[in-house]
């Protein structure tokens, strides 16, 4: 999770293994105030059910194009969803975390966090 307003990294979950990063959020069960806004990509289709005030991507429809007003809401939302990628790119500089991780697993949501830290600290987000 990324704050938009500071782009510091707030929290950092991690799962076992192989998995779908939706189905690591719902195991997580992470605590989020109910007037928090979520902003996601088009792989977390379903976040409204665990979160009310969450925006997604409109996809199209199958053999119908989208609408005028749904491609505005989707560019409008790449706009901001950007910086988080930015956020994501920032961390995925370090070694450790943009390949293949061969080091044991309890380790592995340590050496996440110490990325994060680092990465929250050279762009003075804390």
């Amino acid at each position: 999770m990324i704050c938009v307003l500071t782009l510091a990294i707030l929290s950092l979950v991690v799962g076992k293994g192989r998995q779908h990063d939706f189905s690591v959020f719902k195991d997580s069960r992470l605590l989020l105030h109910p007037d928090a806004l979520l902003l996601a990509d088009s792989g977390y289709q379903g976040m409204h059910k665990h979160h009310q005030n969450s925006t997604l991507p409109v996809k199209k429809k199958k053999g119908q194009p989208l609408s005028a007003e749904d491609k505005a809401h989707n560019k409008t939302l790449s706009k901001q969803r950007v910086f988080i990628e930015h956020i994501n790119r920032r961390c995925k500089i370090f070694r450790i975390v943009k390949e293949v991780y061969r080091g044991k697993h309890k380790n592995y949501s340590l050496n996440w966090n110490l990325v994060a830290a680092l990465v929250n600290l050279r762009y003075r987000c804390i």
